[in-house]
């Protein structure tokens, strides 16, 4: 058997697609209608989107870092109640318990929905640490800005502390 050679192509794939060579009906479907009929003239303007502003951006990542950190993920899949209950075993009365204890890897909705803020919260106060920073402010807003991110950053550590705590008895101890 022969080698094929590469310079033979086939003329067929090379040649264009003429207006001749077009199915007759489909040529019919094309131009008759037009023939009788006119397109109106619209007059249509595109639709000009601007730029959302800084604030808007940044909201909207707060928002979706809120979702996102609070496991929204998991409840939607999961269906967990919004709040649990255990009865008392001396009294015999049944208490709400927010905190799923002994899993990790399970929450509560409220239980996930106070993490996650307090994670935002935390994230807000480094914010107000950077805005204190700013050197065109009065002094009295930086100092402002200083103890209120601080004391958010305080707080949300130290109720995250207690969350984990109340999650897991014995952990760090």
């Amino acid at each position: 058997m022969a080698p094929r050679s590469d310079s033979v192509q086939s003329s067929t794939a090379a040649e264009p697609i003429s207006g001749a060579s077009m199915d007759p009906i489909f040529h019919i479907l094309k131009v008759l209608p037009y023939s009788v009929l006119r397109p109106p003239r619209l007059r249509l303007k595109l639709p000009s989107f601007s730029l959302p502003s800084p604030m808007t951006v940044f909201s909207l990542i707060l928002l979706t870092y809120f979702m996102v950190v609070s496991g929204l993920v998991y409840d939607v899949i999961v269906e967990p109640p919004g709040i649990g209950s255990t009865q008392d075993p001396v009294t015999g009365s049944v208490r709400p318990v927010v905190f799923l204890q002994g899993r990790v890897n399970g929450q509560y909705i409220i239980e996930g929905l106070s993490s996650g803020f307090m994670f935002v919260l935390g994230g807000v106060g480094i914010i107000l640490l950077d805005l204190a920073l700013d050197k065109n402010r009065a002094k009295n807003v930086k100092v402002s800005y200083a103890s209120a991110g601080i004391s958010s950053i305080v707080l949300a550590y130290i109720m995250s502390m207690l969350f984990i705590r109340i999650k897991i008895p014995a952990y760090l101890r």
